[in-house]
């Protein structure tokens, strides 16, 4: 009979509280990345170059249509041996560039979600189409957009539990590790499920925050 011991939790949160700190780290460093990079193929998604377009759609739809494990994997092994990424960095633009992908389909949607007379009436007042873009439609956007960029920011944290398998320090393989030496699995792994969910939860929480200051703004 399995005889339950939480001691290994008190014992080792040092270890834990690292793989937190770790894997929020390598989030967000991930996700400012990924921002850039949805935005630039997001605006490519829908412009009238196109080269651009067909670019920014294979992009897109490549990554989208890859399985974020294959995709890390094919970064450190394939690529990272090139560039020298290492696990860190390897890790780190596997999960930008996932997510720059679906970023990239948020940004499109927010942009042609935004009425087109804000366009219009921007070049008739004489301003440029980059900048009716960056002043007007832009700002606009990222109001709508907000959420569910928000939401994406919560799925890279769960989703970076996948990069333990390129051996990249975090929360996951701290406690991969942890189990090999202590064979406490129960223990260990229903910890981890709880640390998950206060990073998500609590993220969820300051996102709702500024959703609210932002609809009371605009109201």
């Amino acid at each position: 009979m399995y005889m339950y011991d939480w001691s290994v939790i008190t014992r080792n949160m040092d270890v834990f509280i690292y793989g937190a700190l770790k894997t929020l780290e390598i989030s967000a460093i991930s996700i400012l990345l990924a921002i850039p990079i949805g935005i630039i193929f997001g605006m490519g998604r829908i412009s009238k170059n196109k080269f651009f377009r067909l670019i920014s759609s294979i992009y897109v739809e490549i990554i989208r249509g890859v399985p974020l494990l294959v995709l890390l994997i094919w970064i450190f092994f394939v690529l990272g041996q090139f560039l020298k990424l290492g696990s860190y960095w390897g890790s780190i633009w596997g999960l930008a560039i996932f997510a720059g992908a679906f970023i990239a389909e948020i940004v499109r949607s927010g942009i042609q979600g935004v009425p087109k007379g804000q366009m219009e009436a921007a070049r008739s007042l004489g301003m440029s189409h980059a900048k009716a873009m960056t002043h007007i439609v832009l700002p606009q956007a990222f109001r709508r957009v907000l959420p569910p960029l928000a939401s994406q920011f919560i799925m890279l944290i769960k989703d970076s539990s996948l990069i333990s398998i390129i051996g990249a320090t975090e929360l996951t393989l701290d406690a991969k590790n942890l189990v090999a030496t202590s064979f406490r699995s129960i223990e260990v792994w229903t910890f981890v499920a709880v640390v998950y969910f206060i990073m998500t939860f609590s993220l969820s929480l300051i996102i709702r925050y500024f959703e609210t200051r932002l609809s009371k703004s605009e109201a």
